[in-house]
């Protein structure tokens, strides 16, 4: 649950980046409160506003959280555009942010290990 929380609080935060724990275990919250909503809120008479806040409140945290991940993996942020292609797109953005994390640290060190590794 504090994988989900910390991408909240860095709710803009395009620099940096994201551990594979990190991105997944936000990725499955998301969808499990979407889901939750999804069902939920015709089921209580509220209809479908309850979805539309969350995700739109949740767009720009989804988007950052992408971008530091592919930057974990030694990719260009702005290679989430990539997503935009019809089912392939998005079947490579899924790949891609599977992957492994990089060594490079042109996107910053490697999160939560900034001073513990000793210098080369």
């Amino acid at each position: 649950m504090h994988y989900y929380i910390d991408v909240l609080m860095k709710y803009a935060t395009f620099k940096g980046r994201a551990t594979r724990s990190e991105f997944w275990m936000f990725e499955l919250i998301d969808t499990l409160v979407t889901v939750a909503l999804y069902l939920g809120g015709p089921a209580l008479g509220i209809g479908m506003a309850p979805v539309a806040i969350y995700t739109v409140a949740t767009i720009l945290p989804n988007l950052a959280v992408t971008i530091r991940r592919l930057h974990d993996t030694g990719r260009s942020g702005w290679v989430v555009l990539v997503g935009f292609i019809p089912f392939f797109g998005s079947i490579a953005l899924l790949i891609m942010c599977a992957s492994e994390s990089s060594t490079d640290e042109s996107y910053g060190p490697y999160p939560g290990t900034a001073g513990l590794l000793p210098a080369a």
